[in-house]
């Protein structure tokens, strides 16, 4: 008998090598080789029913251009995210942490369309069909369109497939589908890789929207290849807090829309429901009149949402100060304390500086500086900011305020909440409308900007 050969592959970017390696050649990662058996299978391969295709190139002038239909899931916070709705024949990856709601979100999906007539197959490899239906039940997500199989082969699945003719797929989840002409277990970097692509050549050839589930790992990462996320059209990660009861639904990558947009759910008895002003959501226990709080209008794709962001500044017991953060990065913190050291004159070198972002949630985008900065300025100084004030603005290391995109979507929205003062980039107030029920003022450095909100 011969010997069985072993190969190792990284499970973030699938490079292959005949030995070891601490440190992948291919993506830099560390520890992420794992030694899987390499075995010769004669399968049909590329001359498998499945991926034949008889369509020839063309020329791309000739090539219609009509605008893709989509399907509405009946969801708009999943349509948002989606780009207004699904692609018939597209291949969607959803990730997210264990007990997040990922199946709770699909099944109340698949129940929403089976509403509008059409057949849908959730496909199940880690819950009975019975812990299925007692889930559905909860939803109240019962629909005789709706058909559920618990089943982890491939072959049988495609055979599932066959006969039913599903117009939308649920894969929960891609790590429990194998295929037995692939030695390895369930969940391997070659595992992954053969059953996604053959989902996408089904996708693709019979135009069924199908949506896969992922595992994450400790990191937050897809678990497998990282060519994973290259295959498919879409990849979306759910988000939240465990101590928090909504959730968060972002696009990092999406082939029919943008990978701004996020979908804001609430996690309650009855499933996941809809969060139509997030803004309210997050300053609903908002105190008035506490030093180290401000208001920052950020933007998530084209949604403004208005967060509280919390400093605190107190004196260090260390050689070296703390410096914590959540919801944000640490080293644009990091930054910001700097400017206001140098900048403002601020002795922060012996005080500990904590940021928080209330509610849970993260924000990335520079227009929040503006309001980092007077957060930490407000707590040191032990004044608070006006309860009725917004801030936004980007802010640079020589002390400057820097304009910002989409200024009055920002405006718009924090007059909506009843706020009654906006401080700004003076630069982002031209080109557009000033709303007549709230104030505008920009300013053009840090030092204009507390000057105005902390006097």
């Amino acid at each position: 008998m011969a010997k069985a050969k072993t190969k190792f592959f990284c499970t973030d970017c699938g490079y292959e090598s005949p030995k070891w390696f601490g440190k992948c050649p291919g993506c830099q990662a560390w520890n992420t080789m794992v030694e899987e058996t390499e075995s010769v299978v004669k399968t049909q391969g590329m001359n498998a029913p499945i991926f034949q295709s008889k369509e020839k190139a063309q020329s791309i002038i000739n090539i219609e251009s009509d605008k893709e239909p989509r399907i509405l899931t009946g969801i708009g916070e999943l349509n948002r995210v989606l780009g207004g709705g699904i692609v018939p024949g597209s291949l969607v990856l959803v990730g997210g942490d264990p007990g997040i709601g990922k199946s709770t979100l699909l099944l109340q999906t698949s129940h929403a369309l089976t509403t509008q007539g059409l057949r849908v197959l959730y496909i199940s490899g880690e819950e009975s069909v019975r812990q299925t239906k007692l889930r559905a039940d909860r939803l109240g997500a019962l629909s005789g369109e709706l058909y559920v199989l618990c089943e982890t082969n491939m072959e049988s699945i495609e055979e599932a497939i066959e006969q039913i003719q599903p117009q939308f797929l649920v894969i929960d989840s891609i790590q429990t589908v194998f295929m037995p002409e692939v030695t390895s277990a369930p969940g391997s970097v070659t595992q992954v890789r053969e059953c996604t692509t053959r989902f996408m050549r089904i996708a693709k050839i019979r135009g069924i929207a199908t949506v896969l589930v992922g595992h994450v790992t400790k990191e937050g990462a897809i678990a497998g290849p990282r060519m994973l996320e290259h295959m498919v059209d879409c990849v979306l990660y759910f988000e939240g807090e465990r101590h928090h009861t909504y959730r968060l639904l972002r696009a990092v990558k999406n082939r029919f829309g943008s990978t701004n947009e996020i979908g804001i759910f609430e996690m309650g008895e009855i499933g996941l429901t809809e969060v139509e002003n997030p803004s309210e959501l997050f300053l609903s226990e908002r105190p008035l009149g506490v030093a180290g709080s401000a208001v920052v209008a950020s933007m998530e794709g084209t949604r403004p949402v208005l967060v509280e962001l919390q400093a605190l500044v107190a004196a260090t017991h260390f050689p070296s100060p703390r410096r914590m953060c959540t919801g944000m990065d640490h080293q644009r913190m990091a930054l910001i304390i700097a400017v206001l050291e140098k900048r403002m004159g601020m002795f922060l070198q012996n005080q500990d500086a904590y940021l928080n972002v209330a509610g849970g949630v993260k924000l990335d985008e520079p227009a929040i500086d503006l309001a980092v900065a007077v957060s930490i300025a407000s707590s040191f100084r032990d004044i608070s900011t006006k309860p009725y004030d917004v801030f936004f603005g980007e802010v640079g290391l020589t002390g400057e305020v820097r304009g910002v995109s989409r200024a009055e979507t920002r405006v718009k929205e924090a007059a909506k909440l009843g706020f009654r003062r906006v401080i700004m980039p003076e630069k982002s107030m031209k080109g557009w409308k000033h709303p007549q029920d709230i104030q505008i003022i920009g300013v053009s450095t840090v030092a204009d900007a507390l000057k105005v909100a902390l006097d």
